[in-house]
C-alpha cells in the first residue's frame, strides 16, 4: 500500500524535478541517531496533507512515517525555499516546451478565513472576520506564474507591483528567459493611475477595468481564466481555511498548490 500511495501523491515526474531542488540531508557530527525517512515518502505525505486538508496528526500510516516527521521536514524545506524553487522549475519545463502563453495574463486575489497567525486582518467582504488573502498572476491558460499572500484587509492594488516583480525569469522555447507579460488584465480593484504608469514603464500593456466607466458584466471576458485557477487552488483543501500560524507555512502550501496545477499541465 505504501508504494502505491507514494507513487500516487508524488509521481515519478514530480519526484525527478523535486530531487533537483531538495537540499542534502544534514549530517550529525556526532553520528548515530535514527534513520532518516526517505524524501519521496515525506514529499508524498506533505502533498497528501495539502490536498486532503487533514492535520499532520491525521496522516495515514500508509506513508510509513509520523505526522511529526512530515511537519518537521516541511518546516526544514520551507526555510530552504524548496517550494518556490520547485514551482519555478516546473514553470521552466513548461516554458521550454512552449506551454506558457505570455500574450495575455490576469491578476486577481481570493480571501480565506484564518484562525490565527501573522499576516491576518479583518476581511471587509466577510463581516470583518479575521482572514488572509492569496494573490496570483496567471498566464493566458490559467497557469500560475506568481503567488503571494497578505492580510485580508490589504487592498488588491498594493499587491500588483510585488506580484509582477515576483515572476521569475522563465525559460522560453526560443530566445532568452522571460518574466514580463505582454498584457495584464485586472478588475476595478487595480484601477489606479500609478499602477498604469508603472506597468507602461516596463513595457507591459494593461487592461485594468475603470471604476464608474465600464460595466461589471464585461469584466470576465478575459479574466475568467484567473477565476478558474482560483477554483483549481481550492483543490488544495489546506487552503480552504488558514490553520498555519506562520505566514511562510501558508505561503508554502500556496506554492505547492500552484506547483501541482502547473505539473498537471506538464504531464498532459
Amino acid at each position: 500500500m505504501t508504494a502505491a500511495l507514494v507513487e500516487r501523491m508524488a509521481p515519478e515526474e514530480l519526484w525527478t524535478l523535486f530531487q533537483r531542488v531538495v537540499p542534502p540531508a544534514p549530517v550529525r557530527p556526532q553520528g548515530g541517531g535514527h534513520r532518516r525517512r526517505g524524501d519521496r515518502e515525506v514529499l508524498a505525505a506533505i502533498v497528501f496533507v495539502a490536498t486532503s486538508g487533514c492535520t499532520w496528526n491525521q496522516l495515514p500510516p500508509g506513508f510509513g512515517l509520523s505526522g511529526v516527521t512530515a511537519f518537521r521536514r516541511f518546516t526544514e524545506w520551507t526555510e530552504a525555499r524548496v517550494w518556490a524553487k520547485l514551482h519555478r522549475l516546473v514553470l521552466d519545463e513548461l516554458g521550454a516546451r512552449g506551454e506558457l502563453d505570455w500574450s495575455r495574463c490576469a491578476i486577481d486575489s481570493v480571501s480565506v478565513r484564518a484562525l490565527k497567525g501573522q499576516l491576518t486582518g479583518p476581511n471587509p467582504t466577510d463581516r470583518g472576520k479575521k482572514g488572509s488573502k492569496i494573490h496570483l498572476i496567471v498566464d493566458r491558460r490559467g497557469l500560475p506564474l506568481s503567488v503571494g499572500i497578505s492580510a485580508a484587509n490589504l487592498h488588491d492594488s498594493q499587491a500588483l507591483i510585488p506580484l509582477v516583480r515576483g515572476i521569475p525569469p522563465i525559460r522560453s522555447r526560443r530566445g532568452p528567459r522571460r518574466r514580463r507579460p505582454g498584457k495584464l488584465h485586472g478588475d476595478k480593484g487595480y484601477d489606479y493611475r500609478h499602477l498604469r504608469r508603472w506597468l507602461a514603464s516596463r513595457g507591459i500593456r494593461h487592461r485594468l477595468a475603470r471604476k464608474g466607466v465600464e460595466s461589471s458584466q464585461r469584466l470576465g471576458r478575459h479574466r475568467w481564466v484567473v477565476e478558474r485557477t482560483v477554483s483549481w487552488l481550492s483543490g488544495c483543501r489546506r487552503l480552504h481555511r488558514r490553520y498555519e500560524r506562520k505566514p511562510e507555512h501558508f505561503l508554502a502550501f500556496t506554492a505547492i498548490a500552484a506547483t501541482l496545477i502547473c505539473h498537471r499541465r506538464l504531464t498532459k
